[in-house]
């Protein structure tokens, strides 16, 4: 049976060549969906990780997440740094990374922050930050900036930037008076990190010394060579990253937080409110899958139909097949081992694509979207799905194979002129 159907394909191979072009553009629509929206989610999920706790102004978990380590939107209010230094004191907490926003350079958030960022943030499977070229800032006025940033913007080791007040892309009240100097590109990180400018806390304390209420008083002010890193404690963060010493102590340190006497505070644990962000985009989600479904679809439809269309045709060569002793359940047999036969070369031809996509096109795929593509070869999950459209195949071609079982002999043996 499985040389005959062979062969009774090789001899349509036009029309086969068409549908298994069809099948194929349509599971590779498929898989491509599916494994962006897997490898979008994970590298969501990894977006900041090892970190137990993030702290900020009480408002709602999901926007504390979002302007925390997104910088998307803005914080309700600010942490006083004696409640920083609190909870830094706590004998639960390991580390802290405090942040401070508010400033942009040219739509790109800044944040200010401390050298531990750089030793305790991690990204993705617990990967840390490291360094294209240069190294943390340094001096007062030094700034390390994000791949994106230097890719977009040309920039280089040494180059001067001005700060902007405000997190808009358009700003009319910049820092020109204390321009910074780039000391460090990072590595691409496929996370916000890619797009920020970290400067060090005491430098954005600097350059609103003569700024009061977001307006510039143009006070006297001492020169901005003269400034060091200790010229400044900073009056208020916005944000605070904790490592604690044991996960257990996380809920009783969250709990401790959340009813802090001296401010209202919220702790949330990143990657609970990771999960219900996503959630949250759950629609978009289903949106995408429908889609790529329903491309599959059609082609099935065009598979059913290039296998309706050509009965007419084979009628005698049924008859023939009757004649020589094969039983009608053959003859339907054939049709649907010659769906399956198709539709498997188009998922072949489909999975090659997509693993010779994911190869060349990871690389594309981080420095435009910052989407990181970590697997290149198909997983249970997509090989799940191949299997599934070979049974909708198996399925969708019972209708011709119920089609030529009703043939009789003598319906081919007489062809109609």
């Amino acid at each position: 049976m499985l040389e005959l159907a062979w062969a009774s394909l090789r001899s349509r191979t036009l029309c086969v060549a068409l549908a298994v072009m069809v099948i194929s553009l349509s599971v590779t629509l498929l898989l491509g969906v599916e494994r962006v929206r897997v490898q979008a989610h994970e590298g969501f999920a990894s977006t900041v990780s090892g970190t137990d706790l993030i702290v900020g102004a009480r408002s709602g978990p999901v926007n504390l997440l979002l302007y925390s380590v997104f910088h998307v939107g803005d914080p309700t209010n600010n942490i006083s740094w004696s409640s920083y230094e609190a909870l830094a004191a706590l004998p639960q907490v390991k580390w802290t990374v405090p942040l401070s926003l508010g400033d942009s350079f040219r739509g790109y958030r800044v944040v200010g922050t401390t050298p531990a960022y750089f030793a305790h943030y991690r990204y993705g499977d617990g990967l840390a930050l490291a360094f294209a070229e240069g190294s943390p800032f340094d001096e007062l006025f030094d700034a390390t900036i994000g791949a994106e940033v230097a890719r977009a913007l040309g920039l280089q080791l040494g180059d001067r930037i001005v700060l902007a007040h405000g997190t808009g892309a358009v700003s009319l009240h910049t820092h020109d008076d204390t321009p910074f100097r780039v000391s460090g590109i990072l590595q691409r990180t496929g996370t916000p990190v890619d797009s920020s400018v970290l400067v060090s806390l005491p430098a954005i304390e600097a350059i609103h010394v003569d700024w009061q209420s977001g307006v510039h008083l143009r006070r006297q002010r001492r020169d901005a060579m003269q400034l060091n890193l200790r010229d400044h404690v900073p009056q208020s963060i916005t944000a605070v990253m904790l490592g604690l010493d044991s996960r257990i102590a996380t809920f009783a340190v969250q709990r401790h937080i959340n009813m802090f006497p001296d401010e209202a505070l919220l702790a949330i644990m990143p990657g609970v409110t990771l999960q219900q962000l996503w959630q949250s985009l759950g629609t978009t989600e289903r949106a995408l899958r429908l889609v790529s479904a329903m491309v599959v679809v059609l082609g099935l439809v065009s598979l059913v139909a290039l296998l309706v269309s050509t009965l007419q045709a084979r009628r005698r060569e049924m008859a023939i097949l009757r004649a020589a002793g094969a039983r009608p359940v053959h003859v339907a047999g054939l049709l649907v081992l010659e769906a399956l036969i198709t539709s498997a070369l188009g998922c072949v031809l489909a999975l090659v694509a997509l693993v010779t996509a994911s190869a060349l096109g990871r690389g594309w795929a981080l420095a435009e979207f910052g989407l990181s593509i970590t697997r290149i070869w198909p997983d249970a999950r997509e090989l799940a799905w191949v299997v599934g459209v070979l049974l909708l195949s198996a399925s969708a071609a019972l209708l011709p194979a119920a089609l030529a079982y009703r043939r009789t002999l003598a319906d081919g043996l007489s062809p109609q002129t």
